[in-house]
């Protein structure tokens, strides 16, 4: 039997004006504490220096009241995904970090926590990315090469993090991220959950709910895309696919 999933899937680290995760801290801290989560194992792979990245987010967590331990420190990654308090899956390059876990077996070690055990799942940026069944809608540049694109799968619809709106003024006449989303509808046949920066996905269980301050944008093959704002229950991606 399946525990409930515990999942915080936030778009960015950053956004103008705030620190590390301050935009999302009354989430954060809410998401944690909820789980009385005090020691978070921290996921540093898609950044390439692991010991500075993990200082970075435990100097933002540590005030918070949450201890933090970098997995790269660990001599068996598995078994520390096995027994964290929670996990968390830094932002960075979403190709690297897919690889690197695949590298050291830890996609399947992780899922398993998640989804059968419950243990809090927190992403930010590519490990957002990771939480979808696949990377395909990254906006990163794949300089590392992963055996496959799938990935945990946490959700059954792809997401978009850091979603930029297309400007109507722009002299740019290259792809907007609205075309590319919409060429990967057409291969691929899955909803994508576009999120701009300062926006957070809570999924409880059965129950997905939109936090933060901006809309959310869903894109489904041969639909208008459809905005939602923030506190919008988006539980229907669950089921509704």
């Amino acid at each position: 039997m399946s525990a409930e999933r515990s999942v915080l899937l936030l778009s960015s680290s950053k956004v103008y004006g705030y620190g590390y995760y301050e935009h999302s801290k009354e989430d954060i801290t809410k998401f944690f504490n909820k789980k009385n989560v005090t020691k978070i194992l921290f996921v540093p792979y898609a950044m390439p220096d692991h010991d500075a990245y993990t200082k970075v987010v435990s100097n933002a967590l540590n005030p918070w009241g949450y201890e933090v331990e970098g997995i790269h420190t660990k001599a068996d990654p598995v078994e520390a995904v096995s027994s964290a308090q929670a996990i968390f899956v830094g932002g960075g390059n979403t190709f690297v970090l897919l690889k690197t876990l695949y590298d050291l077996n830890l996609v399947d070690a992780i899922r398993e926590q998640i989804l059968k055990k419950g243990t809090p799942y927190m992403g930010s940026s590519a490990g957002t990315n990771l939480a979808a069944p696949s990377i395909n809608t990254a906006n990163d540049m794949p300089i590392a090469h992963p055996p496959t694109f799938e990935a945990l799968g946490l959700v059954p619809f792809n997401i978009n993090p850091h979603y930029l709106e297309t400007d109507p003024n722009s002299k740019q006449k290259g792809e907007t991220r609205d075309q590319r989303l919409e060429e990967f509808l057409i291969l691929h046949k899955k909803p994508v959950l576009a999120l701009p920066e300062g926006t957070v996905l809570l999924i409880e269980g059965d129950k997905i709910t939109l936090l933060g301050d901006k809309n959310a944008k869903l894109f489904k093959p041969n639909l208008k895309p459809i905005e939602f704002e923030p506190h919008s229950d988006l539980s229907f991606l669950l089921h509704d696919l």
